[in-house]
């Protein structure tokens, strides 16, 4: 592990650990990369960006469940262990919230993301 001089505190008072940002950092580059844009590994990320686009609906909250739960279990399965991902759609408002655990430390992260809406 690469410890940050000078040294920096996460919310709860201990070192942080920059590993734990690089996770993080690798679920949004996954949720945010539309299949087909990266030349060698065409097939990665989840496509959740174009969902932005889409007409919103309870199939549409379904189906981007479904995408990317698949996608954060193939390409960051050596970092973490999906626990869930919920996905909601009302009115304009998308919601993905997505919590897993950091192989590494076994504590749960929780990420939200909302596209859509008048904010």
């Amino acid at each position: 592990m690469n410890v940050n001089f000078p040294f920096q505190f996460d919310g709860c008072g201990r070192t942080q650990d920059p590993l734990a940002d690089y996770v993080r950092e690798l679920v949004e580059q996954v949720l945010f990369t539309t299949p087909g844009e990266r030349v060698n590994l065409p097939d990665f990320g989840s496509g959740l960006q174009q969902l932005t686009f889409a007409p919103n609906s309870m199939e549409m909250a379904a189906a981007t469940q479904f995408t990317v739960q698949g996608a954060l279990q193939k390409w960051l399965s050596g970092y973490i262990k999906v626990q869930s991902v919920v996905a909601s759609a009302e009115d304009s408002t998308l919601t993905v919230s997505v919590t897993y655990t950091p192989l590494n430390t076994g504590v749960s992260q929780v990420q939200t993301f909302v596209y859509g809406g008048n904010g």
